[in-house]
């Protein structure tokens, strides 16, 4: 459900962004197309708009537009909560909750027990299945299925490993306390073997949550594959608060081997900004990607909030969406694999609702400039500067003349930073207002950006999606202009066009 065609007067909702109806949701879930749809599960309270009851929320769509929210798929109980996994297609029927001819679809989910049960503390993993394409399911009935006995022991992502010889299931956990990612292996996702551990390495500065694990070709070679691995962490993220972060290496369908590692063990505080972050915003966590996308495509979404102020969030009866689902590939980057994103191609193709917008070249003078014609409130912004003796520069979005979001680069800091202080409520949460920033380097000596604006969020993607920041605003509705601007100097405007919904 977006706010493309929803009804409601909440001016927060987004348009483009999927969040639930009337409650509170967070991890991305049981990621995966099927039959010719999206299915997005994910941590859901069918109760009420803050954290708790945990279950498995569902929505679906054909074009990773338009979503159509489902009734809650997996429900917690007085047993235990259902926290985060992930779905796998058991097209081989090797679990044996299908048949040959009805292949199920199988989610492997962790248990979080209460006191109710006889694993209470523990979290384990468990399956349930589903035999009409994941609208309805079962929880096997010998569940847990993997117990370590653990606490902190979740998210499973699932996948199917293919050898010449053979393949098998592998997982891929985290034990969240200890910086670790653990590795399982299994022939009918009942029965599970340990393989390897991977950590700690790089951030650690929080608890280690929802890993992912797939391969990419570099620079599009399929004969030059590396994997990546994902893992988020709340907190210690690179502007404070939860983030995820990715390494690249090899995977030889046992051990996970990093190339990537700038630090073994504890992170060092000074080494922050040489990790690799999936994003450098504040709200872009617990991303995972989608299971058998077709032509091969990595797909990802992440839950677009922040645990410093997510309960907190001024969003009524909903509350957080999610990111825009993005597709991943690894660009080599000064003799090194680095990961790229781009919005997804269906959601460039989205209709407008009103006149694009192109300003006009030249140099930007110092100051605000509001763009006469370009107000909106859910636009693609596509712009090209190049640096003259600014110290900074950059855009204003969702202005009313005297406040709004500003997106800026600083050439001597080598920085992009996104400035929400003035954009719009803030104060619901003394950590909310923030100046963000990450590292930049032009490209023959000129900065591009592309600028997703929704209802409540800006999500920025700069030098080709090389670096990408995302966080949310909670603006006034009437707080729609766009403004170019320069600091300490000028600045040149190269182009700049905006796709306008709303």
């Amino acid at each position: 459900m977006t706010a493309v065609t929803a009804t409601t007067a909440d001016a927060f909702r987004p348009a483009m962004h999927y969040a639930a109806r009337s409650t509170w949701l967070n991890d991305p879930n049981g990621l995966i197309f099927h039959d010719g749809l999206y299915h997005l599960y994910y941590q859901n309270n069918p109760e009420g708009s803050v954290w708790g009851n945990m279950s498995w929320g569902h929505a679906t769509s054909a074009d990773l537009v338009t979503w159509t929210e489902h009734p809650v798929a997996i429900a917690c109980d007085e047993q235990e909560d259902i926290y985060s996994g992930s779905i796998i297609f058991d097209r081989h029927n090797t679990s044996g909750f299908g048949t040959e001819s009805r292949p199920p679809l199988v989610a492997v989910y962790t248990s979080a027990f209460k006191p109710a049960s006889e694993h209470k503390g523990v979290q384990a993993q468990s399956l349930a299945y589903s035999l009409d394409g994941g609208y309805t399911w079962t929880k096997y009935a010998d569940n847990p299925v993997l117990n370590r006995g653990s606490s902190d022991f979740r998210d499973p992502k699932v996948f199917r490993y293919e050898l010449d010889a053979g393949s098998y299931w592998v997982m891929v956990a985290v034990e969240a306390q200890d910086f670790q990612i653990v590795f399982y292996k299994s022939d009918d996702l009942k029965s599970w073997e340990p393989l390897s551990t991977f950590g700690p390495a790089n951030a650690t500065g929080g608890v280690w949550e929802c890993p992912d694990l797939f391969p990419l070709p570099v620079d599009d070679d399929p004969e030059k594959v590396k994997w990546v691995l994902t893992v988020n962490l709340n907190p210690g993220g690179p502007n404070s608060g939860s983030a995820g972060q990715y390494f690249v290496g090899d995977f030889d369908g046992v051990t996970f081997t990093s190339s990537s590692t700038v630090t073994e063990g504890a992170q060092d505080p000074d080494k922050l900004h040489e990790y690799q972050w999936l994003d450098w915003g504040r709200d872009y966590y617990a991303a995972v990607s989608f299971s058998d996308v077709p032509d091969g495509r990595r797909l990802m979404i992440a839950w677009m909030n922040n645990w410093q102020y997510a309960n907190q969030i001024p969003t009524a009866p909903w509350r957080s969406p999610m990111s825009l689902v993005r597709e991943v590939s690894l660009q080599s980057a000064h003799g090194n694999p680095r990961l790229v994103q781009h919005v997804a191609q269906e959601l460039t193709s989205l209709p407008a609702g009103k006149p694009p917008f192109t300003a006009s070249p030249g140099e930007i003078a110092e100051g605000k400039h509001i763009l006469a014609g370009a107000a909106g409130s859910v636009q693609r912004i596509e712009a090209t500067f190049t640096p003259g003796t600014a110290e900074e520069f950059g855009l204003i979005v969702r202005g009313d003349g005297t406040r709004g979001t500003r997106i800026g680069i600083r050439p001597a800091e080598g920085s992009i930073v996104v400035d929400r202080r003035e954009s719009g409520q803030t104060d619901f949460h003394e950590s909310f207002a923030s100046i963000d920033s990450a590292p930049i380097q032009p490209t023959a000596n000129s900065y591009d950006l592309i600028i997703y604006v929704d209802q409540c969020s800006v999500e920025v993607f700069a030098q080709g999606g090389q670096v990408t920041l995302s966080e949310l605003i909670f603006p006034n509705t009437a707080s729609t202009d766009v403004s170019v601007y320069a600091s300490g100097g000028t600045a040149t405007l190269n182009n700049l066009n905006i796709t306008q919904w709303a």
